[in-house]
């Protein structure tokens, strides 16, 4: 694209105003996260700057989110004895995301279910709800995850403090009900944070504050450590890297939507990888693409990764000088503003229609919900896949079988001459019916006709080779469109069937499209069947990649060369040949 004047200004006010919006959340965020308000801020710099830098997508904003924050609250207090541990997963995250850029891996996320990413993305919803009801009632988070807020809620309801109750009503009274027309000049969260964060100060002084937040540029946390703890800290890392990733390439999609541009999966995952390295290397937390940043940098007029790269910047000029108030801000500021933020990441245009919803699809999604809550959100993701790979082979198996076609093929239709004239031993059907009818002739005497037409059809037991009009020697089965795993044990029961009907079958491979190896072996164990129940096998069609693929995995090595045909035509003559018409 031109990189004109008009883009610029559109980058520059999409950047300083996307910072503006990221501030709050990046503080309330690192508070989520364990790893407290400064590393949320490192990690906005950091992720943000970097990914940006790399150009993988345009208009994206990096940073932290919601999902990251309650991923890395889970390592925190699962995994990491010491804050180094905690940010030497982060490390490997990064390295890990840089290596699914290398091997091409971004791509497949796009192939996600709706309703996988609906139950995920509401499980995170619900998660940073639950947990900031303790902070909104000004009690401190006894940890534990989702299960240890539920379990504490009792006697901090018995104990409410109601300065920071007073003041987290304010902040997201504020958040849900700023005007439209103000929030173009001061987003909603940077209001709320304001207003909440002079209530405290001025007047309701009781609630609990952040505290002290170091200022300036952070140091490099020890790599010797960070070493040592490398290889034990693989399967956390590898659940924050999935995370980043499909969350990253989720809100790709949608700043492609947005700008009507194209992204770069795998550049973009690289790019993110690079940046969470260097946040875990300054005590930063992970990032991914930050959806309410990135629809705001689109829509004031950010169309290319500069806007990203200002927004990181803005954001480093803040955290340089912002130390000593942040640490003045109240937990119950955070806590309100996260309690919208949260209630926003439900995905509600789903949950108002699920009434409407398919049985299959509204399981996937309560199963992956119900894990993300309770659970952890990888196995919520895995199984959400696992289920809904299952429901959507249901759905292929009954598309597939559909496109398979075995009928019999009549003598009387298949096998006729080609001048359209019966076979030499076929009978006389006109003969037959002219001997029936009424003729003058026949009343004078001659013979009879029941007697004639008994003739012509011969007797049974002196011609056992008599042509039967109505028979159907051979078989036709057509693989039309597309077959897999999904198909293959009913399409196997159901043919296997029709095939044991035969003399002869024709496989038709000349309208298949594709062909997964289940299936392939599918054809093979078919044409054991008919060896077993001594049915002559034709292949017709076969060639192209699927012709290719059962070559070399060998499934049709029982039927012999001279079997092989390109038409319809070809197959009858060598039917002709094996039923020695």
């Amino acid at each position: 694209m031109n990189y004109d004047l008009q883009t610029l200004r559109g980058d520059v006010l999409g950047g300083i105003t996307s910072a503006v919006v990221l501030l709050p959340m990046a503080l309330a965020y690192g508070v989520v996260s364990g790893l407290g308000v400064i590393a949320g801020l490192y990690g906005a710099v950091a992720v943000g700057l970097f990914a940006s830098l790399f150009w993988g997508t345009k208009a994206l904003i990096s940073g932290p989110t919601g999902p990251m924050a309650v991923a890395m609250a889970v390592v925190v207090g699962t995994y990491a004895e010491n804050i180094i541990e905690a940010f030497t997963i982060v490390i490997v995250a990064g390295v890990i995301q840089i290596l699914l850029g290398l091997i091409k891996m971004g791509r497949y996320v796009a192939y996600t279910p709706y309703s996988v990413i609906s139950g995920f993305t509401s499980g995170v919803g619900v998660i940073i709800v639950l947990l900031q009801v303790l902070p909104f009632l000004g009690a401190p988070s006894p940890g534990g995850g989702t299960v240890g807020a539920i379990r504490a809620m009792p006697e901090a309801v018995g104990s409410v403090n109601f300065h920071a109750l007073a003041i987290a009503l304010v902040t997201l009274v504020v958040t849900v009900a700023w005007p439209t027309k103000l929030a173009r000049a001061l987003p909603p969260t940077l209001a709320a944070l304001i207003v909440g964060t002079l209530m405290g100060v001025l007047w309701l002084k009781d609630a609990p504050l952040i505290g002290t937040v170091p200022t300036g540029f952070p140091d490099i946390i020890d790599t010797h450590t960070v070493l040592q703890h490398a290889i034990g800290s693989f399967q956390p890392a590898l659940v924050l890297a999935l995370l980043a990733s499909i969350n990253t390439l989720l809100m790709s999609l949608i700043a492609d939507s947005l700008t009507r541009g194209t992204h770069n999966p795998n550049r973009e995952l690289m790019g993110q990888g690079v940046g969470n390295i260097v946040s875990g290397l300054f005590g930063g937390m992970p990032g991914a693409g930050n959806i309410p940043a990135t629809v705001v940098n689109a829509r004031i007029g950010g169309r290319t990764p500069v806007s990203g790269v200002l927004c990181a910047l803005v954001l480093m000029s803040l955290v340089l000088g912002l130390g000593e108030y942040v640490g003045e801000i109240p937990h119950a500021v955070l806590a309100g503003i996260l309690m919208k933020v949260g209630w926003d990441i439900i995905d509600w245009r789903f949950i108002t229609r699920i009434h409407r919803v398919q049985r299959e699809h509204l399981v996937v999604m309560v199963i992956t919900l119900g894990l993300t809550v309770f659970a952890d959100l990888l196995s919520a993701i895995m199984l959400g896949l696992i289920v809904a790979a299952l429901v959507s082979a249901r759905q292929f198996e009954y598309l597939e079988l559909d496109s398979v076609i075995s009928a019999p093929l009549l003598d009387i239709s298949f096998l006729a001459d080609e001048e359209g004239e019966e076979d030499a031993d076929e009978p006389d059907l006109d003969g037959m019916l002219a001997l029936l009818g009424d003729d003058d002739e026949d009343d004078d005497g001659g013979s009879d006709p029941l007697d004639s037409m008994l003739a012509l059809l011969g007797d049974d037991e002196e011609d056992e080779d008599a042509f039967d009009p109505f028979s159907a020697r051979c078989g036709l089965v057509s693989f039309r469109g597309s077959f897999t795993v999904a198909s293959s044990n009913r399409m196997f029961s159901t043919i296997s069937v029709d095939i044991r009907d035969h003399e002869v079958v024709i496989l038709d491979f000349s309208q298949t499209d594709y062909m997964d190896d289940s299936a392939a072996f599918v054809v093979e164990r078919l044409v054991d069947v008919a060896i077993e129940e001594d049915t002559e096998c034709i292949v017709m069609g076969l060639g192209g990649a699927v012709g290719a693929g059962l070559q070399k995995l060998n499934i049709l090595s029982s039927v012999p060369k001279d079997r092989y045909v390109q038409d319809m035509d070809e197959a009858k003559v060598i039917a002709k040949r094996i039923l020695g018409i």
